[in-house]
């Protein structure tokens, strides 16, 4: 038995009123991930793709590079490729970087995707630092076709949407008349719900340029949870962590989803978040149970909102966490900046009071032990880790159910 839970309660078109629906489509963003890896798994099981061998043995169009870079490492975020040029959040300052805000329409996305970074040097050598990159997915989806001799979108198709019945679920075509697709939104610095900022996503369909529904999404749950799509061993590999060897500021991520805990409780998944969009998915494999939440605003806070579904759906307390006295004087061996690879968390003391600030948002943390602290603006909690003088080496963000590692840089 397989338990989900599907949560719908949004407007699909503002304008017009149109009420989301079961059947709505929004942008999956990232979760793309998670359905281009399960392909690449599934070619491996069929001995069609070699995951260490380099990966212009699929894709020769990619440069030869001062390393070699295999698919593992691509679908790990380990293969040295860059992500974004600047940060994307928030889009109304992004949308001037010709890759984030890109309004161009590419009928073969593949190859023009990799013309954005493929001669672009490498950020670290392969297999030796965690760096996100929508990028690597790209030339994961070349690997796929050069793998299979099929496009990538029809491998993806036959292989993983139809097997696990996604009929709804294809590339976003931002020109073709696309039924039940909502309008895409985000907020302006006053507050109020506007218009996203535009994005053609047909260059990056492999890493975040999926469309579907919630039920859609949940029936990828259920194969994946069922083995239909992937054998079991298989499936464990492709949830297992992978290691950079530096060890430094990571996502736990194992090729193509994200892991952590909600209460104790393991689980795996993805979140999305780009123009128009905020997603999550998640699945708690031991109680077979999972959830999606699918949003079409880039406010929404979906990765939040699924987390506190799933403390539902497995029957969890609400987890209510309490502040309890500590010496202040505690708080300065955690003050410092921690590196995620796409972000800093800067950790700074206010007198009594501790903050943390990520990107440029500033809030109080409050401690519920010696290394344990929690938000009450949102529900996130940071552990942090000690060497054998109490002084922070590194912190966890526990955040909507996945869980990112930051080491101390100063």
């Amino acid at each position: 038995m397989v338990n989900l839970y599907g949560q719908r309660a949004s407007v699909a078109d503002l304008e017009n009123s149109v009420p989301a629906t079961s059947q709505t489509l929004y942008r999956l963003g990232s979760i793309s991930k998670s359905i281009t890896a399960t392909a690449a798994l599934e070619l491996w099981e069929q001995g069609k793709l070699d995951l260490d061998a380099p990966v212009q043995n699929y894709c020769p169009a990619f440069p030869q590079k001062p390393w070699p870079i295999t698919t593992r490492e691509l679908l790990g975020h380990l293969g040295g490729i860059r992500y974004y040029h600047v940060p994307e959040i928030p889009y109304s300052e992004s949308q001037s970087d010709p890759e984030v805000g890109n309004t161009r329409h590419f009928e073969n996305g593949i190859e023009a995707g990799l013309k954005f970074f493929a001669n672009d040097p490498l950020v670290a050598q392969p297999g030796t630092h965690f760096n996100y990159s929508t990028q690597g997915y790209t030339l994961v989806g070349c690997a796929i076709e050069g793998a299979s001799g099929e496009k990538y979108a029809d491998y993806v198709r036959d292989h993983v949407l139809v097997p696990a019945g996604m009929l709804q679920t294809h590339p976003d075509d931002r020109f073709a008349i696309t039924p039940l697709r909502v309008r895409f939104y985000s907020k302006d610095k006053s507050g109020a719900v506007v218009n996203a900022e535009f994005l053609d996503s047909s260059y990056k369909v492999p890493g975040g340029g999926w469309l579907s529904s919630a039920p859609d999404v949940a029936r990828f749950e259920v194969a994946i949870l069922n083995d239909r799509l992937i054998k079991r061993a298989t499936r464990d590999i492709m949830w297992t962590p992978q290691i950079p060897s530096d060890g430094l500021g990571r996502m736990v991520y194992g090729l193509g989803w994200q892991a952590g805990t909600t209460e104790g409780v393991g689980d795996v998944g993805h979140g999305g978040s780009q123009q128009g969009t905020s997603t999550m998915m998640l699945i708690a494999p031991a109680a077979r149970a999972g959830v999606v939440v699918l949003a079409n605003s880039d406010a929404a806070g979906a990765s939040e909102l699924a987390s506190q579904l799933l403390k539902i759906v497995l029957g969890l307390p609400p987890g209510d966490h309490k502040e309890i006295t500590v010496d202040p004087k505690l708080y300065d061996r955690y003050v410092g900046s921690y590196d995620v690879s796409s972000f800093v968390i800067s950790i700074v003391r206010d007198g009594d009071q501790l903050f943390a600030q990520i990107n440029g948002h500033k809030n109080e943390i409050f401690p519920e032990s010696i290394r344990d602290y929690f938000f009450k603006a949102f529900d996130s909690q940071i552990t942090f880790g000690t060497d054998g003088n109490g002084r922070a080496t590194e912190l966890i963000l526990h955040e909507g159910g996945t869980d990112v590692r930051a080491n101390r840089i100063e």
